[in-house]
């Protein structure tokens, strides 16, 4: 379907926000919100921010509202939610060959899940907005020179100079426009028939065919398209698989850039972030009482939570109230980050504790962020085994509780990138050295995206079952 050409989706979407409309969302203002960064001409920001409240939504309300439907039949079972692209986004990558790539894995991804756990697949990009990234320091010092850390594009530059590290708000815009840029092209290549799966075989095209999981996509793939040919000998309509779903996501972790593209619903009178459908509250700006789940608590799309190893009953319940208090299906995805090394100690416990309490709640594994260490040789990595390993914990888990595991968010690139240790592959620690791309968060590269799928189709298979 063309989300522009449904009828149920307003011509306009959104209307301009005032002060009146938009009352009470600048209260974060008034809580010290955490990871933002620091403008030093207060002029020149709020240039940027006045052109920022003026422009074109990039997502629609109805859109957002789509998601959250989507999301509702996941946390129930009827449906399962894949995330994935990079850790960072660049401007520099803001490609359409890369930008198709991306698509392309994930589509791939989803095909592989679709297939083998006979479940609706939500597709979504980490893709036209994800350009912000906390960091643990507000510095980083090279050889006796200490400057701003690298905040991600939409802050500053990653170049290690006093001009590339200065915090500067005209790259709000800069994030704004290469956001509508992106989601051009991704509604282009899942509306404009690139993403029909009777075309499940292109989709491999540009990848090396000597990947280890090469053939294993094939054999899918054929099995595909023979079931298509037994539908289509059958009259059947194939209208429905001619375009996919494929929705915007980031973390929602600036605050000026998500007030700033903040409209009310022309249909409803309710405010949306019109960055992008689905937003999320990182481990770092959780707190209940914090700026960060203040803001997106007043604001009406689909909404996502990341839960470390040290999250409570009390935190996820307070944070249920403070979200979604009426306990609307698909408002609110909890996305559980908690290393291999514990998941299956800590994730059990916690869903023993709220899981039954909250049936319209959509439970995410993120199996990257906990699994973060450092090599021996000095790169920034993770281990493709340890990242399995929380997956499979995830699922164990929900079984363990009567919950439903309802999706996966994963860091990723459909570039032949080496970042990642293991795999198929058998990246070892020399094998980072030769192409270490990324700026920040070690990424699974095409490869290894399709193995996780595989591997990740047989868990849901097995939940499905149960």
């Amino acid at each position: 379907m063309s989300f522009h050409a449904d009828p149920r989706f307003d011509a306009v979407g959104s209307v301009r926000a005032t002060p009146e409309t938009l009352a009470g969302l600048d209260e974060w203002r008034g809580l010290d919100p955490q990871q933002q960064p620091t403008y030093q001409d207060a002029a020149e920001l709020e240039t940027a921010l006045a052109e920022l409240r003026s422009v074109p939504p990039l997502i629609f309300a109805g859109e957002a509202d789509l998601l959250r439907s989507r999301i509702a039949d996941a946390a129930a079972g009827r449906a399962f939610i894949l995330t994935g692209g990079d850790c960072a986004e660049t401007f520099a990558d803001a490609e359409a060959d890369k930008i198709r790539r991306r698509i392309q894995t994930v589509l791939q991804m989803a095909a592989v899940l679709t297939y083998g756990g006979s479940v609706p697949v939500v597709k979504m990009g980490r893709m036209a907005g994800q350009f912000a990234k906390p960091r643990s320091s507000d510095t980083e010092t090279r050889e006796g020179t200490t400057l701003p850390s690298y905040r991600g594009d939409i802050v500053n530059d990653h170049a290690f100079t006093p001009e590339g590290r200065r915090h500067d708000p005209n790259r709000l815009l800069q994030a704004y426009h290469i956001s509508a840029s992106t989601l051009n092209l991704i509604r282009a290549f899942t509306q404009g028939g690139f993403a029909d799966l009777r075309r499940v075989h292109d989709w491999n095209q540009g990848f090396l065919g000597s990947n280890p999981n090469y053939h294993r996509y094939e054999q899918i793939a054929r099995e595909i398209d023979r079931a298509l040919k037994f539908m289509a000998a059958c009259g059947a309509d194939f209208d429905a698989i001619n375009s996919v779903e494929f929705f915007a996501a980031h973390e929602a972790l600036l605050l000026e850039y998500e007030s700033a593209l903040t409209r009310i619903d022309s249909r409803t009178g309710n405010p949306y972030a019109v960055s992008g459908h689905f937003l999320w509250i990182g481990e770092r700006t959780r707190d209940v009482g914090g700026a960060h789940v203040d803001f997106l608590s007043r604001v009406h799309n689909p909404i996502g939570v990341k839960l470390g190893p040290t999250t409570t009953k009390d935190e996820v319940l307070r944070l249920v109230d403070k979200l979604d208090p009426e306990r609307t299906p698909g408002r609110l995805s909890f996305i559980t980050r908690m290393g291999a090394g514990q998941i299956r100690e800590k994730l059990p416990t916690l869903l023993a504790e709220v899981g039954a309490e909250l049936p319209q709640v959509a439970w995410v594994c993120d199996p990257m962020h906990g699994n973060t260490i450092t090599s021996g040789n000095g790169f920034k990595t993770r281990r493709f085994e340890d990242v399995v390993e929380e997956v499979s914990g995830f699922f164990d888990a929900h079984a363990e509780a009567g919950t439903i595991p309802g999706g996966l968010h994963v860091e990723l690139t459909g570039d032949d990138v080496t970042e990642v240790l293991g795999g198929g592959a058998e990246i070892d620690e020399e094998g980072l050295r030769r192409r270490y791309e990324t700026l920040v968060d070690p990424r699974l590269n095409h490869d290894q995206s399709l193995e996780m799928a595989f591997q990740v189709a047989e868990l849901l298979t097995k939940a499905t079952r149960a």
